[in-house]
């Protein structure tokens, strides 16, 4: 589902700041090489949370979910000098890509990479967080957000990625597993009288949640 016609989104696209070029050969070597592509978060959206991050000046980024390595390094974008980030994923295939181009980086040691369940490693990081990305198993979203929120400081922000699951979330009785996970997420969030919340039709969906209190 295209949530904006593919002229506008263009359009928004050639008037949004370019990404380095190391961000853009990472992405054309996902595109041609991987079947998986579409699991990057790609041009505009890459921008989007780079934005976030440069706005936030964030200590402290967990991204659950690193694929390639490309939402790491615009999330690094916006990091403090005495920044870091945490990102956690179980491919040793597609990680080892990315440490190749975040090596490439000045910001190659500000990022950290754990291989393994992420719902083990979030209550061993002993981190207070400013920024989290949440990209991975879609009917884990809940389950990590319950784990990240006391971890999160007040003032913090989550964003959870394709939360419209392609407009599958609108159906009502869902076959669709991650759909209905998905769902159940957007929903839990929306109940949550600790957050305020805003859902974006950015790509496939972008639910971004701002910790109020504990």
């Amino acid at each position: 589902m295209e949530f904006l016609a593919p002229e506008i989104q263009s359009y928004a696209e050639r008037h949004t700041s370019a990404e380095s070029e190391l961000l853009a050969e990472l992405r054309g070597k996902t595109e041609r090489e991987r079947p998986d592509k579409l699991m990057l978060s790609g041009f505009y959206q890459g921008r989007l949370l780079a934005m976030f991050s440069k706005m936030m000046q964030p200590r402290r980024i967990l991204e659950i979910g690193t694929f390639m390595g490309y939402s790491a390094l615009c999330l690094a974008e916006g990091l403090s000098e005495d920044g870091k980030i945490i990102t956690l994923d179980v491919e040793p295939e597609t990680n080892a890509i990315a440490k190749e181009f975040w090596a490439r980086t000045s910001d190659y040691a500000k990022i950290e990479s754990y291989l393994g369940d992420a719902a083990q490693i979030i209550p061993t990081l002993t981190e207070t967080f400013d920024l989290v990305f949440i990209d991975a198993d879609k009917p884990s979203y809940a389950k990590y957000y319950d784990l990240i929120f006391p971890k999160l400081r007040v003032g913090g922000i989550i964003i959870a990625d394709n939360v419209l699951r392609s407009g599958k979330v609108l159906k009502a009785e869902n076959t669709d597993e991650n759909a209905a996970a998905l769902h159940k997420f957007n929903q839990k969030i929306q109940a949550d009288e600790r957050v305020s919340n805003v859902l974006l039709a950015v790509r496939d969906g972008l639910m971004v949640v701002r910790k109020e209190r504990d």
